[in-house]
């Protein structure tokens, strides 16, 4: 039997959009049910293919995008995956950024590779050039501006107009500045990619992702690779986001501001070698954000002065507002290390350096400078002893 709220004729609006579970979609005939594929991609045939709460959620960040068609998955890192799956077959070239998300690099290597696809990686702050690199095969460039970690910026409408005019398809994940910062369906790209667990979501409190596009066809071919490898989202989780949505702006904008001001800050700081953050005028890739970008994010990375990983027990053990931690854009600031073994293997490394990357949150920027003034009085301490 179907669920049927008690009759009642007084009308009931609220704020809150309704959160609606469901895994088993019941249908009217006989007819109905055995045509029931025809309600995809919009309409509802199962619960992986979602309830009308992750459609809600799909319309806002397609709006929010600027785009026609959202797909949301379980994490950014799937977002990432379910497009590459739905578009890219064996004996295709896919390029990728050599300063991607990490999962995706590993994606390509370690399974995409093995499937036969030609899997290569091109240097994260190329423009137009990238044409020498298109093959007949090539299908998709996936593409990240800044790159995680290491903070290159691509020429995206370059890259974009190139693979464009060659047929081939290019997703970019655009966690970083959100479509606040940047709308890279507005600049060429086929897919916008999020990590709504971040600035979407807010509170470090869920796993989600996203892609939009205008494509119908696209779409389409995504909506079936969703359902396909199972990539559905608890209707509550969809709830929470789009309750961070609402916040996106004031918070961005907030922590935007900080980020901009601390870093700074540390550029005037002797035990500070070098910023990697697009926003200052000191980065390589600085032209190209003041160009193309509205907003700085609040996420950047640190090159301490030259000392051996034990000095590193110095800056973090001083921390009381950071916390040490993986993931980024939430309201609390978190810092993480990455250390030089991992930069020395980049296919195009920045530094030989350890990074530490700082993601800025919605405490008192002056506690947050007294924290890093802190780190920074620590590490000096242990790089002293340890000859540095």
């Amino acid at each position: 039997m179907t669920i049927a709220f008690p009759p009642n004729d007084e009308p009931f609006d609220s704020l809150s959009p309704p959160v609606l579970r469901g895994s088993t979609v019941v249908f009217d005939s006989f007819d109905d049910f055995v045509k029931r594929k025809r309600r995809q991609p919009d309409g509802y045939s199962y619960g992986i293919t979602g309830t009308p709460t992750a459609r809600l959620l799909e319309s806002r960040i397609a709006e929010l995008e600027g785009g026609r068609h959202c797909v949301i998955t379980p994490s950014g890192q799937a977002a990432l995956m379910t497009t590459v799956m739905g578009f890219v077959r064996g004996g295709d070239h896919l390029l990728i950024s050599a300063a991607s998300y990490g999962a995706l690099k590993t994606f390509g290597q370690r399974w995409l590779a093995s499937m036969g696809v030609d899997v290569e990686f091109y240097r994260p702050d190329i423009g137009a050039e990238i044409q020498a690199m298109i093959r007949p095969n090539t299908r998709m460039i996936c593409l990240e501006a800044p790159g995680t970690v290491t903070m290159e910026m691509p020429d995206i409408p370059a890259i974009a107009a190139t693979a464009r005019k060659l047929g081939v398809l290019t997703m970019m994940d655009n966690t970083w500045a959100s479509p606040l910062g940047f709308k890279p369906l507005d600049h060429g790209v086929d897919f916008s990619i999020e990590a709504a667990t971040k600035l979407f979501s807010g509170h470090s409190d869920l796993l989600m992702g996203s892609i939009a596009m205008n494509d119908r066809g696209h779409y389409e071919v995504l909506r079936e690779t969703q359902s396909i490898l199972g990539q559905q989202v608890s209707p509550d989780d969809c709830f929470l986001v789009l309750r961070g949505l609402e916040t996106l702006q004031v918070r961005l904008d907030a922590q935007s501001a900080s980020a901009l001001e601390i870093a700074r800050w540390l550029e005037r700081q002797p035990q500070v070698d070098r910023l990697l953050f697009p926003a200052l005028e000191s980065d390589a890739g600085h032209a190209i954000w003041k160009r193309d970008f509205q907003g700085n994010g609040c996420l950047f990375s640190v090159i301490l002065a030259p000392a051996p990983e034990a000095a590193f027990h110095g800056f973090f053990d001083a921390f009381k507002h950071f916390c040490i931690g993986a993931s980024w854009g939430g309201v609390h600031s978190l810092a993480a290390y990455y250390p030089a073994e991992q930069q020395s293997q980049r296919i195009f490394p920045v530094t030989a350096q350890p990074i530490v990357r700082l993601s800025i949150g919605l405490e008192d920027k002056n506690a947050l400078i007294a924290d890093l003034d802190a780190a920074l009085k620590g590490y000096a301490g242990h790089r002293a002893a340890c000859g540095g």
